[in-house]
C-alpha cells in the first residue's frame, strides 16, 4: 500500500477480493445516507487493513470468516465465503477456521456458519443468471 491513497488502495483491494461486479453494485446503490459509511469501510477496512502486505489475503480471509462466524454476522460471512475464490482460501481452510469457531465461540455459532458457508459455496457453483454478477 506504500504511498497510495487509502481510498484508492481500498477500492482496488475491495474489487480484487469481492469482485468488480459486487463493488459496482454497492457503488450504484450508494446515496447520501450511506456514502460516509462506504467511504469509511473503503478507507479503513479495505485500504487500511486488507491492503497491508504483512499477511496474505488468504490469511486475512480466514481471520475475517472466523470473526464473522463467531459474531453471527451472516450476510458478511456468506459474502466472505464467496470471496475465498479470490483470496486463495480453500474450502478446507474455511472448515478448519470454523472448527476453531466451534471451540472458541461455541458449537451453535459454528453450526450456523457451516450452513451459511455451504450455501455460499453452492452459490459459487451455480451458473450465473445474468450480466454483472460477481461469481468467479
Amino acid at each position: 500500500m506504500s504511498g497510495q491513497d487509502p481510498f484508492d488502495a481500498g477500492m482496488a483491494t475491495r474489487k480484487a477480493v469481492l469482485g468488480e461486479a459486487h463493488v459496482a453494485r454497492a457503488e450504484a446503490a450508494r446515496d447520501a445516507f450511506d456514502g460516509p459509511f462506504q467511504d469509511l469501510i473503503t478507507r479503513g477496512a479495505w485500504g487500511g487493513v486488507w491492503a497491508r502486505d504483512t499477511i496474505s489475503r488468504r490469511e486475512r480471509s480466514m481471520i475475517t470468516i472466523a470473526l464473522l462466524a463467531a459474531l453471527g454476522h451472516d450476510e458478511e460471512l456468506a459474502m466472505h465465503c464467496r470471496a475465498t475464490a479470490r483470496t486463495g482460501a480453500s474450502r478446507e481452510d474455511v472448515c478448519e477456521a470454523l472448527l476453531h469457531v466451534a471451540i472458541y465461540a461455541g458449537v451453535p455459532a459454528a453450526n450456523r456458519a457451516i450452513r451459511i458457508a455451504r450455501a455460499a459455496f453452492a452459490d459459487i457453483e451455480t451458473p450465473q443468471d445474468g450480466p454483472g454478477g460477481d461469481k468467479p
